[in-house]
């Protein structure tokens, strides 16, 4: 049974033809499917993630899908710096991989992420101010933003979407977007206890759907050595 209704597939189809330019790959990870459930190998949603990103890839010739096992394949994991699953890495044309990752299924409103990202992508620009992607230009240490993120929350996109956007307009940032339910160590270990929540370089931390500025001054504290830790300590 298909998973993208035929509105919403029609959607995309005529929305992708509009606005996607150069070529996009979506890189999924996830592992074969078995009816033995292996304790600590359990991926709740991999195979709803591939089908999700084969039918969003059917949308648009301009959108390639490449599948890999995440277990068997160990070595293609660690060219894109994955290391849980399932997970999503957007690349643009020619291979151009600025570190945009979605650990988790997007369903929900955090679909719309990832239909976004791949028109940004494409035309390898953002919708980030000239003034920000000066900015991030000019960072001189790395930024890696992890946001996390549920199917449900409609402030979330909005905060994904900003990360994304920097790491497609630095090379010295990364981001990832990620199902907090589906990453309970993870939620746990950053104290999520509400979405988007967004940590930085494991140094600095703030929630909701912050606007671009504030969020990019978060960005540039967390890449000094001598930004604030997550409790806000010098």
């Amino acid at each position: 049974m298909a998973l993208l209704s035929e509105k919403d597939r029609t959607f995309l189809e005529e929305k992708y033809a509009r606005e996607l330019e150069g070529e996009v790959k979506i890189v999924v990870f996830t592992q074969k499917e078995t009816p033995l459930a292996v304790p600590g190998l359990e991926c709740t949603y991999c195979k709803e993630t591939r089908e999700l990103a084969e039918e969003l890839a059917a949308t648009s010739p301009k959108i390639s899908l490449e599948v890999h096992d995440f277990h068997a394949e160990p070595e293609v994991a660690q060219k894109y710096r994955v290391d849980r699953i399932p997970a999503l890495a957007l690349l643009g044309p020619d291979g151009w991989d600025p570190g945009v990752r979605f650990f988790g299924i997007p369903a929900g409103y955090e679909f719309a992420t990832v239909v976004t990202d791949l028109v940004f992508l494409s035309r390898m620009r953002t919708d980030l101010s000239p003034s920000t992607v000066e900015a991030l230009k000019n960072l001189e240490s790395p930024a890696h933003i992890m946001v996390f993120v549920t199917p449900t929350c409609p402030y979330c996109p909005r905060a994904a979407s900003l990360a994304h956007q920097m790491a497609m307009a630095s090379d010295l940032v990364t981001a990832e977007a990620i199902e907090a339910t589906e990453f309970p160590h993870l939620a746990n270990r950053y104290n999520v206890y509400g979405v988007p929540k967004v940590v930085i370089n494991d140094r600095v931390e703030f929630e909701g759907a912050l606007p671009e500025e504030a969020f990019l001054d978060f960005v540039i504290h967390a890449a000094r050595s001598s930004g604030p830790d997550l409790h806000g300590h010098s």
